[in-house]
């Protein structure tokens, strides 16, 4: 009976255990704007655009418009199922066109 009872605590604890990193990773994936839509953008303070506008598009060259321009493409009617990697990619490429022309 003794054995079972340890046994049995073990896979509660294990069990426990797992339930706990699965919430753990569930929490950092709702986190990352990388990979979330619009909706998640005006949840996000100025610190977190700036790092994942400078992730996405590689570099440091006009972080601010591409941040303001992502900013204005999520006020946009129906634009929260765009993922925030397309609007800077976008804008991005706006930018470099604008240049180069």
């Amino acid at each position: 009976m003794n054995f079972i009872k340890k046994y049995f605590k073990i896979l509660i604890g294990a069990g426990v255990l797992i339930v706990a990193l699965f919430v753990f990773t569930a929490s950092l994936r709702s986190k990352d704007l990388s990979g979330g839509t619009l909706k998640n953008w005006a949840s996000a303070n100025n610190e977190e655009r700036v790092a994942t506008v400078r992730t996405l598009i590689g570099g440091d060259e006009n972080i601010d418009i591409v941040v303001a321009c992502v900013g204005k493409i999520a006020t946009l009617p129906d634009s929260g199922e765009m993922t925030i990697a397309d609007a800077a990619r976008l804008c991005n490429m706006g930018m470099q066109l604008k240049e180069n022309l």
